[in-house]
Parts: C-alpha cells; structure tokens; sequence
C-alpha cells in the first residue's frame, strides 16, 4: 500500500507551491486516476511520488514506513508520456537487461508475453517499435526491475483508438497485481475502470465526484 500524507511541492524556481497538501492511498486491485489540464501538476507529483522531485513537506510511506526519495526510486517505476524519449538500449534485449546483472532468456519471454509482446524480435531497435509497443516495453522494463508502484504518465497519449485499447486492456489487468496511478487528460478514456477517480485544480487533489 502507497499513501501520500499532505504532500505540498515547490520548485525552486516558483514563486508559489505547484501542489498543496495532496493525500491519497493506493493498493493493488483499487488504481488511482487523476487527471487535470496541462500545466495543472500531473506529471510533476508522479516525479515526487517516484523520488526524482523532492517534497517541501508532507511524506510517502509504503505499508506505513514513510519513504525517503532515494526509497521511492527503488519501488516505483515511472512510464513516461514518450518512453521512447527514454531507451537506452540499442536493442530490445538491450533495454530489457539495463541495470540487470543477470536476465534469463525465460524471465524475458515470461515479461514480454505479460505485456503483449510475445514473439517480438528482441534484437529490434526500440525506436522501430509501434507506439503501443514502446509503451509495453517500458512496462517491461519496469516489472523486471521489481517496481512495486507503476507509475503511468499520459499511457494513452498520441495512440491511435485500437492500439489505446489494447493499452488501457493491459494496464486494467496490470492494476489487479500491481499498484497502479494513472495522469491523463482524458479521464473519459478510463470510465469503464472502477477506481480512485481525482482532479488537480488550483494545485489541489479533489475527488472528482466533488467537482461542479
């Protein structure tokens, strides 16, 4: 179980805070939707929650232990809005083994079949990949790294409306096992889910059913 407790976040470069006393708990089986206008703060509480932005107060605790960021990095994985922006790997072998001592041909299939990419050439550049395919891959890449916490950063951005249901299906089946919280703009995309549903407006996490 993930819970924020009054996160409030403030670049150094801002005159004001971003988010303010943002609170919520996430477990396995219930994901977390928030959504919000650009620029409203989505993507920067997934980098506080995963430990790349550090919080002006407030904490992240994981099964009631609050977290430092270094922790956090440990437990999460982030997939961001152009995962594509973020492979390192020549191949996709390559991007599968990053940071992995040892990684067995089994463990890869085993991964690459939960994602729906059972059959891919692993010696693909990641960059040939579709845009559905690149999202599965850096799923991949973040359950072979044992994250706890999958962090999703726009998941259905710039896909076409088949492929964007084939990621929402696999990110649906992801949220029984894993923890799951979801930014998007387009909440519409997600109400067939039954999970938390959140706004940011005004730097403030409100339930949506609360919104006029």
């Amino acid at each position: 179980m993930l819970e924020l407790q009054n996160l409030t976040y403030a670049p150094a470069t801002a005159a004001s805070a971003v988010l303010r006393d943002v609170s919520f708990v996430a477990r396995a089986g219930q994901p977390v939707l928030i959504s919000g206008a650009s620029g409203s703060g989505k993507t920067s509480l997934l980098d506080m929650i995963s430990g790349l932005s550090r919080e002006r107060s407030g904490q992240v605790l994981w099964n009631g232990e609050a977290l430092s960021p270094r922790q956090r990095r440990w437990i999460t994985g982030m997939v961001f809005q152009f995962p594509e922006r973020h492979f390192l790997g020549l191949t996709v072998a390559q991007e599968l083994r990053l940071g992995l001592r040892r990684l067995s041909t089994e463990a890869q299939e085993q991964v690459l079949n939960r994602v729906g990419l059972t059959g891919i050439d692993r010696s693909t550049q990641p960059e040939r990949l579709s845009g559905g395919q690149q999202r599965r891959l850096a799923i991949a890449v973040q359950l072979l790294r044992g994250a706890n916490v999958l962090l999703l950063d726009e998941p259905t951005a710039g896909l076409d409306w088949s492929v964007r249901d084939d990621v929402l299906q696999l990110l649906a089946e992801l949220a029984r096992e894993q923890v799951l919280i979801v930014v998007t703009h387009e909440p519409e995309l997600f109400k067939s889910w039954a999970c938390q549903r959140h706004q940011l407006k005004n730097g403030e996490l409100m339930p949506m059913s609360t919104l006029p």
